[in-house]
């Protein structure tokens, strides 16, 4: 559907000022389950070991769980990202940071790193040279898939490596500590408990569902929202799509584009924030594509 004509008249001042009125209705709004969600989330993945090794779980289903787990831990860390939870200085700060660390824990990310990359990736979004989420570009859905899986191989240039080169270039390159401490953590859990006689446990509870969880984050909230990510601008470095599997198994990824446009709105309000403004967007001469 066209956007109104009135619409199209016009101005870009006038277009900016109706976007604003309508995203002012949706930030500082607290996202009460994102919280829950991400102390909920973090409680049930550290439970699946005692069960598991208790055999009160089969290591079958511990797997499955865990795989969803690691999926689902980095969306609420991605709201304390953009300080959703608590803007600094106020009396909640302490929260917002909570859960910013503690999330991302199955998935092995330290949260300044993620926090740090991720708003350069917001400042310089598909510039092959900026981006640090740009190796995830690819021409279809199987390479995207393929290519998550190869930037994790050792030597590879994208995933880590350009988080590393990132954060040397704003600066921050004090900030890999942290990443060292999760690796070595990380590496070492499993070698202990490998070396104890339970390396399938220790591969099916973290390792193949980190990599599980990694390949499908980066395909919903990196590669999708941005495909073919040759546009730059801030109307064209992202999109809004319509994603086979729906909204929640996309991670709420179909309305990208109004995060983007204005980061400070909570996830669970980018639907209703999209639908109000899609005629603005479609005036403005957004990729549109499917919803």
């Amino acid at each position: 559907m066209n956007a109104p004509v009135s619409l199209k008249s016009l101005s870009e001042a006038d277009l900016m000022k109706l976007e604003r009125e309508i995203a002012r209705q949706h930030i500082d709004k607290f996202p009460y389950f994102a919280v829950a969600w991400a102390f909920a989330n973090l409680a049930v993945w550290l439970s699946l070991w005692p069960l598991v090794f208790t055999g009160v779980l089969p290591l079958w289903a511990g797997f499955l769980i865990a795989s969803f787990n690691v999926a689902a831990c980095y969306l609420p860390s991605h709201e304390a990202q953009h300080d959703i939870i608590a803007r600094p200085g106020t009396k909640l700060r302490w929260l917002n940071q909570l859960v910013g660390h503690l999330s991302t824990i199955p998935l092995v990310l330290p949260y300044r790193v993620a926090r740090l990359t991720h708003l350069e990736h917001h400042a310089h979004a598909n510039d092959p040279a900026l981006d640090p989420d740009h190796s995830t570009h690819a021409s279809g859905p199987l390479q995207a898939i393929w290519k998550s899986i190869q930037n994790r191989q050792p030597g590879a240039k994208g995933g880590e490596a350009s988080y590393g080169e990132t954060l040397q270039r704003i600066g921050r390159p004090e900030v890999m500590l942290d990443a060292a401490i999760y690796s070595l953590v990380f590496y070492g859990t499993l070698f202990g408990l490998a070396w104890s006689g339970h390396a399938i446990e220790a591969a099916l509870l973290w390792w193949l569902p980190r990599h599980v969880g990694m390949t499908y984050i980066q395909y919903y909230l990196s590669w999708a929202p941005h495909h073919p990510a040759t546009d730059k601008g801030r109307y064209r470095d992202t999109r809004s799509f319509r994603s086979i599997f729906g909204n929640i198994c996309s991670m709420g990824m179909q309305y990208h584009i109004v995060h983007h446009l204005h980061p400070r709105i909570p996830l669970y309000r980018t639907p209703k924030a999209y639908w109000q403004m899609r005629d603005i967007l479609e005036a403005r001469g957004c990729r549109l594509e499917g919803l």
